[in-house]
Order: structure tokens, then sequence, then C-alpha cells
């Protein structure tokens, strides 16, 4: 269990501004930033961040809190991850008050992660190793995984002598920096390799590096006869690998250097193309990226990332200089991938393959990198062509002139979608379906100013449309379905909603229990209000949930720490709960002067709007009183009317 003062301090020293300014555009409005809210969709920032309390709100969909929060809800991380990843980011020990039994278990487990990563980085070595030349100590059959490397401008190479001012081969480096190596052909050579070094095969197995036979004891390697490529962290650690096939060699060739070993290939076909790592309790795919490690400086220098397809993509790139590359890891692009580069970069460039299933791919990473909020645009590539052929053909400024050319994800969506050729080649039912993905696009849509140029980029392509010599009736379809996505249902509740909000707001900022929640939001901003005489007295017109937050307040803050936020919250009850929150995040007022006044201000309202209500009680009573005939009562009622009338005035 992590001390208390340690996350204390942790809180103190984080910098909560630039912590969400690295996944949320954050502008300056005040005491506070504001910013659109990564937790859910909205067009106009309601997301406040205070860099004095060290506290978010967002005012549409009520998430808040402190740093550790913000990962938590951002990230996924569990408190004690959160509180350790902003630690060791802001320099700071990690001091944990633990029982003997839960350090035991907290050891065990960090030791147990750490034996993955070390039979891993076993592994690699163990591959590059294997990938030299057999005079240097590598496998006779390396040089198919040399030649493969070759046929892609690859060349290999001894490992580097990093001596300063040794020119520096970039093919070489590359192929370092991403641990290439080769799985050789056989059954066990890497289980045999792992139990000299004394690794358990439960570990290799855990992490997918090796399988247990299916009958009787013992191990064999998952990899067989591949190009091995090692798959890192954003910390450099390997969680897995991806192994690329490579012809067989003929049984010649096997039985000459007497080994033993299967086919990769089976009874259905060729062996699959690529065979990749399963997922373990150091690595799941859809969380990690292909090359990241080895990109994020120049994607942070680039304020841009390049995502393609393949592993070999992402390698050719960066060999030739395009270092800003990376890939998914055998899946679709996730939105958790996307957040994790959103951490790098706010765009990426998706660069997949020029053919059908590249297009099916650069559509489908439209929702991700939505949900991640990256900003996405789209390079297009000749058809049947990779970005690895380019890179051949055309060196570093052929990528670089693709990718300079992107453009915005929705402007390639309703291109594709309405593409002449493509269009007029359709059957009826297939150029409608076009349409209403087209008009689902725009519908989708959140930002008014970019819908508005989608729906102008897509009438313009409609009215260059003819079919049969003449504008299809279903042309005409698609103008009225985007005048429909453009005046969407959902925008028009929203903004029915807003404007009942307004309305009720207005109204109520009359009532009582709004200008009580004014008072004590003015001392949310400066509690050292507290001390101050005239407001003491003042406050003592409040009751129910706002005096239980004064003296929420009173116990939360003190001259030396300040205002405990956290502490605070704590105390109040849930009907005052959201609007403290959203205070803390977000002060009305600079000034202490100002608070002050509209404190005193507000403390007068309340007291006038008491009188006045309990006059109408008075009244109500006289009524009663007048109806019954008791002189006496109607006299004193009518003197304690007077009272009220007075002190209403200022009067007594």
């Amino acid at each position: 269990m992590i001390s208390p003062e340690t996350i204390a301090l942790v809180k103190e020293r984080t910098d909560l501004v630039a912590l969400i300014g690295e996944n949320v555009k954050l502008t300056r409005r005040g005491r506070s930033f504001v910013g659109l809210c990564p937790f859910h969709k909205e067009k106009s920032p309601s997301f406040h961040v205070s860099p004095e309390r060290g506290y978010f709100h967002c005012f549409g969909c009520k998430e808040s809190g402190t740093a550790v929060d913000f990962l938590m809800k951002a990230e996924g991380q569990t408190f004690p991850e959160a509180v350790k990843s902003l630690a060791e980011r802001a320099g700071i020990e990690i001091e944990e008050t633990l029982t003997d039994v839960e350090r035991r278990e907290a050891n065990a487990a960090k030791r147990a992660k750490d034996d993955l990563y070390a039979v891993n980085a076993l592994a690699a070595t163990y591959y590059e190793r294997c990938l030299r030349d057999p005079q240097s100590g590598g496998h006779p059959l390396s040089g198919y995984a040399r030649a493969e490397l070759l046929k892609r401008g690859l060349p290999w190479a001894q490992p580097l002598d990093t001596a300063e001012g040794q020119p520096i081969d970039q093919v070489a480096a590359t192929l370092q920096a991403f641990r290439i190596g080769y799985a050789p052909f056989g059954w066990d050579g890497l289980a045999s390799f792992l139990r000299q070094q004394g690794v358990s095969p439960l570990a290799a197995e855990r992490v997918g590096l090796l399988v247990p036979r299916s009958s009787g004891s013992g191990h064999y390697d998952r990899f067989r006869h591949r190009l091995m490529f090692a798959v890192s962290d954003v910390m450099g650690r390997i969680l897995a690998f991806s192994g690329r096939a490579l012809p067989d060699p003929p049984p010649a060739e096997i039985s000459s250097l007497g080994i033993s070993g299967p086919s990769t290939a089976n009874a259905d076909g060729p062996p699959a193309k690529y065979v990749n790592s399963p997922e373990s309790p150091i690595y799941t795919k859809g969380d990690h990226l292909f090359g990241l490690y080895q990109a994020r400086q120049a994607i942070r220098q680039e304020n841009e990332a390049v995502l393609v397809e393949g592993n070999f993509d992402v390698v050719s790139l960066h060999a030739r200089g395009v270092a800003n590359v990376v890939a998914p890891l055998g899946t679709a692009f996730t939105s958790a991938q996307a957040k994790l580069l959103k951490r790098f970069a706010p765009t990426a460039v998706i660069l997949f393959d020029g053919d059908a299933a590249g297009r099916k791919a650069t559509r489908a990473s439209r929702t991700s990198c939505r949900e991640g909020g990256l900003t996405a645009r789209v390079a297009i590539l000749p058809q049947g062509v990779d970005p690895d052929d380019l890179a051949r053909t055309e060196g570093p400024e052929g990528v670089k002139r693709i990718v300079k050319g992107a453009r915005g994800m929705l402007e390639y969506l309703i291109d594709e979608a309405l593409a002449s050729t493509a269009f007029g080649g359709a059957t009826l039912t297939e150029q409608l379906a076009r349409i209403r993905s087209v008009a689902t696009l725009l519908r989708d849509e959140d930002d008014p100013t970019l819908r508005m140029m989608a729906k102008s980029y897509a009438d313009q392509l409609s009215a260059q449309l003819v079919i049969n010599g003449r504008s299809p009736t279903d042309l005409r379809q698609l103008e009225q379905i985007m005048d429909q996505a453009m005046h969407r249902p959902e925008a028009a509740a929203e903004e029915h909603d807003a404007s009942l909000t307004r309305g009720e707001t207005a109204r109520s900022r009359s009532s009582i229990p709004q200008i009580g929640f004014d008072t004590v939001g003015a001392l949310i901003d400066f509690p050292e209000l507290l001390s101050d005489d005239e407001v003491a007295e003042a406050l003592g017109i409040l009751d129910g949930e706002t005096a239980l937050a004064v003296a929420a307040l009173r116990q939360a803050f003190s001259p030396e720490k300040g205002l405990v936020g956290a502490d605070f919250l704590a105390l109040l009850p849930p009907p005052i709960h959201a609007f403290a929150a959203g205070r803390l995040a977000s002060p009305a007022f600079e000034g202490l002067g100002d608070a002050k006044v509209a404190l005193l201000r507000n403390a007068g309202k309340l007291e006038r709007l008491s009188l006045k209500r309990e006059n109408a009680a008075v009244v109500d009573k006289l009524h009663r009183v007048g109806s019954q005939g008791d002189a006496a009562a109607e006299d004193e009622l009518l003197r304690e009317v007077q009272r009220r009338s007075r002190r209403k005035l200022g009067l007594s």
C-alpha cells in the first residue's frame, strides 16, 4: 500500500495541465484551463482544469478528479499504477505501507513479470545470434532470412561498432534497433538454448515462445525457420515476437546439415505468412504498436505519426530515414492504440496498402482515431503498392511526398464513396448504400465547420456524377439525406436539452437554492474569506446543504495547506457535490475582493428572500386571525410585518 504522504506528494508535484495537455488541447480561461472533454463527445469545451487546485471537472459528463483519477479514467490504470506512473514522471520514490504478506505478494508479482521480460530478452539475443552468417556463429540456414532482408533492400551486416567517429550504416542500425533475428529450422533450438541458460520452460511457455508437446513431456519452439521481429513496449522491454515465413530449405540441404524438424508447411497448404506471439501476462496486442519505442522521438519531433500495416513497412521506412512510422500488431487499429499514439503526437497519417484490404482497414481506422482523440489524414498509395515497395523504388523523398499530400479522413472517405468510376459502375442498391454511407459520415462528424466543408465537397462530387447521360434519382436523394444529416435529431435534442438547461438555470438563479450555491461558490474560490468577520456574519443566513458545505470548507482548508479538494468533496452532501467539484476546477472569481462583494450581495439577497417568504406566511396568518376576530393577535402580526419590512430595508 502506498503511503498517504507519498500520494499527497505525487499530486502536489504533478503539473495537471501538462499531464492532461498531452491528450487534450487546453486554453487558459481566467484561473483555469478549458478544452474538449476526453471522456465524452462534445462540440464546445466544457472540460475545466485548475492548476492551483490540481483538479479537473467536466460540466457535461460530470467526470472530475485529480491527476491520479485522470490516469485511471483515461488510460484504465489502477490506483497504484496511476500513482506510480505519476511518481516516476515527477522523480518521486514510492514509499509503500504494506503488510509483510502484501509486500511479498507485490514483490512476487513484479518478479514474475520481470522474469517474463527477461525470457523474451534472452530469446531476442538468441534469434539475433542465429541470424549471423555461419562463419560468425550463426545458424547454417540463416542465409534464408538474410536473403529475405536483401530482397527488401535491407542487407544484413555484422552488429555495429558504435565507436565515436565511425560512420553509421543506417540499415544495420535499424536492424539492430528492431532486434531482427532468425528462428532456426528444427524442433527445439530455442528450447535447448533456454535450458542451457537455466530458464524454466514454463516461463517461456507463458510468453508463447514454447509450446508443450501434445504427447509426452517437453516443449517445442513456436517459431521455426522464420525471420523474427521483436515487439517492444514504449519503455523498450520486449513483450512478444512476430515471425515471417521463409522458403523451405530443400530436403537434401537439411539432410546434409544433419538437422531434423518438421516442415513449415501444413496439410492445408503453405504456412501462415506471419505467426505472432499469443497474448500473455505482459502482452495485449491491441494495446501496443510495433515500432513505437524506436519511433517515439521522431514522432514528437514531426508532431505526426505515420501508420502503416506491416512490420516490414515499418523497418523499411526507418532504414531509409523516415522514422516516425509505426504499425498495428496483426490486428485492426484499435482505440487503445490511437490513445497511446496520441500521447506522442496529435495527428496520424494512415498509409495503408493500396489494395482493397488496405482501403477497408483505412475506413475501419476512422472510428478508432475518433475514439482515441487522434486527428487522422489519409495518404493514398497506387493500386497494389505498399509502403515498403514505395520506399525501395522512390526512396524517402517518395514516401514523404505521398505523406505530405495526405487528405483529411472525412474528405478521403467521401471521395472513395462517390468516385465517379466506382459509383457509376455500381448497381442502384450499391449506389444507395454509398449515398447512405456519406450521409452517416456527415451526421457523425462532431465539428460543425468540418461537417459543412465536407457536405460542400460531397455536393461537388455529386454534381459531377452522370449515369446513363443524366443525374440519377439517387443523387437527388443524396442531397436530401445530407440535408437531414446537417439537422440530425441528436443535435436538435442536444440543443433542446441545452436550452432547457439554460432556461432552468436562468430561473433558478433567482431561487434561494441557487443563490445559496453562488454564495458557497465564492467561498470555494477564496476559502480565505472564512476568516473575514463580515463574511462570517453574513454566512449565518445559510442553512441545509449550503451550511454543511461551509462547515466542510472549514475542515478542509488551512492557511498553510490551502484547500484540500479531495477532503472537501468527501465531506459534502450529494446535492451540492457536482456543483462544488465544478467550482474547484473552474473558479468564477479571479480576485478575492470581487468574490467577497458577490458573496455579501448574495447573502443579502438570501436574507431578503427569506424575509419575503416569512412575510407571506405572516400575511396568511393575518387572514386567518382576521376571520376569527382576534384583534390583539392581528395587531401583533401587523407589528411583526413592520419589523420585517424595516429589516429588509436595512433600517433595523
